[in-house]
């Protein structure tokens, strides 16, 4: 199946995504904020640029859509129809540069915690959050549940 957009129009609509303050982010911030911990924004400078960074607490945030970022999740394993080879070796390559970034801020003593897009949908999001921030587990990833 061939892209029904010109290669123009595809362009517009994939600059029109949003690569920060998306809904998921404004979740996960909202329910820090609730719960009054401190963080800050835009972890420029730490690998991967982390989408939310509690230095104090020597921990970062990344929030993921889970098609963009490849969730084995019901969404993230769908895999588009039209330009498949192409969104197949993209989220591969979003799946590694995430893995290397998370390897790297480990490395650096950094505590990484993954929350997926599936994973607000749960009623115990917030404390799962909370939980994962409180905890001294080096890594963690909130998702939905099964």
């Amino acid at each position: 199946m061939s892209d029904p957009f010109t290669t123009e129009q595809r362009s517009a609509v994939m600059r029109r995504v949003k690569g920060r303050d998306t809904a998921p982010e404004l979740v996960v911030r909202r329910a820090l904020r609730a719960a009054g911990v401190g963080y800050r924004l835009g972890g420029a400078g730490l690998p991967g640029r982390p989408d939310v960074v509690m230095k104090g607490r020597r921990a970062v945030i990344f929030v993921h859509g889970c098609f963009w970022h490849g969730h084995d999740c019901r969404r993230g394993a769908r895999a588009p129809k039209v330009n498949a080879a192409y969104w197949a070796a993209k989220i591969a390559r979003n799946r590694a540069r995430d893995a290397a970034a998370e390897d790297a801020l480990r490395a650096a003593g950094w505590r990484v915690i993954t929350v997926w897009e599936c994973g607000l949908r749960n009623a115990d999001f917030a404390d799962r959050l909370l939980d994962a921030v409180r905890s001294q587990a080096a890594a963690v990833s909130i998702a939905a549940s099964s």
